[in-house]
């Protein structure tokens, strides 16, 4: 089966796990001094090998609570925690609001970190550029990522779980370890066919294009929540996803990312958040993943919005028009 480890092997990825504390303090003073102005509250930059951009939103008064690092999906880029689809401020203001710095980051080879050749861009590649950009923080962190990132989360859980604090998974995809193999309709050399609740028919070379029926019956779907004369402004904001990045997200020959060392799991506390009319994100899909991340020895949590009196969201739960009301539960149990 192939895991994709050419462009980043093991045996790197152990040498950055094992030198993360360092880091820490090292890669921090590039951060620091993009903030050394009084007042300054905000800065941003890009980490080295691989390149991933990032950029920092600090509260004007230090509260001494944790840095947030947000992470996007496949086929965004991190500023949709900037701004809901109906232009009101995203997650990453309302968290900075109550306190939080929020550490944004692109993935590796897409949005503003710079290309990456499509065929070495994998999973591991990605998780190596996130790790090092949470080195910049100089602290341990809250983890949040979204859908596709959901892998990265639970691999970097495994690989530096010492500088991950609380890992916060919304509607995310599972590990290799549990994720089936997809049903696939049909293949040939250059193209493959997965069938879903939206079928999928990749080139397996080239970037997959969000197509309008994509936006609608995946990202939107059943949303009550999502405005809905907000589609074409929000499809138009969407990136490519690159070919080898969606063939693991889709566990294509067993390529999904897997957790091999559970260390770092003993004790953790996850939140794991679905939306009550996610079309992809069942309550008992996601609960599944909750039961492994118990399995695993994490403090599993899954918190089903609908149980809070919270309804109608989708999969873009963080640009939905009660995009606050979910962050203030999900601060709510980070404070916990």
């Amino acid at each position: 089966m192939g895991t994709g480890l050419d462009a980043l092997d093991r045996r790197r990825m152990g040498r950055l796990a094992g030198a993360f504390a360092a880091a820490l303090g090292l890669a921090a003073s590039k951060a620091a001094r993009a903030e050394a102005a009084p007042g300054k509250t905000y800065a941003s930059g890009w980490t080295d090998a691989p390149s991933a951009y990032w950029e920092l939103l600090r509260p004007d008064q230090a509260t001494g609570k944790p840095v947030i690092v947000m992470v996007p999906g496949g086929g965004h880029t991190a500023s949709c925690y900037l701004a809901t689809a109906d232009g009101r401020p995203g997650w990453a203001h309302d968290f900075a609001q109550a306190g939080h710095p929020v550490l944004l980051v692109d993935w590796p080879g897409t949005g503003r970190s710079g290309y990456v050749a499509p065929d070495a861009l994998t999973g591991e590649v990605v998780c190596a550029g996130l790790a090092l950009a949470i080195a910049t923080t100089g602290q341990p962190v809250v983890l949040l990522t979204h859908s596709m990132s959901g892998p990265y989360g639970w691999r970097l859980l495994d690989q530096i779980g010492d500088c991950i604090t609380q890992l916060v998974a919304i509607a995310p995809g599972p590990p290799g370890n549990i994720q089936p193999w997809p049903d696939v309709v049909q293949e040939t050399a250059d193209e493959i066919e997965i069938r879903g609740t939206t079928n999928y028919v990749l080139n397996r070379k080239a970037p997959f294009v969000a197509s309008p029926a994509f936006v609608r019956s995946k990202l939107i779907g059943k949303s009550m929540q999502f405005p809905q004369d907000q589609t074409e402004r929000y499809a138009a904001s969407l990136i490519t996803i690159p070919p080898r990045l969606l063939q693991q997200r889709l566990n294509i020959d067993g390529s999904q990312l897997r957790v091999e060392n559970f260390t770092h799991y003993a004790g953790k506390p996850v939140l794991l958040v679905t939306g009550t009319d996610d079309v992809d994100h069942p309550r008992d899909l996601d609960a599944g993943v909750v039961d492994w991340l118990r399995q695993s020895g994490a403090k599993g949590e899954h918190l089903y919005l609908a149980d809070k009196g919270i309804t109608g969201n989708g999969h873009m739960m963080m640009l939905e028009r009660n995009s606050r009301d979910i962050a203030q539960v999900i601060m709510a149990w980070i404070g916990a």
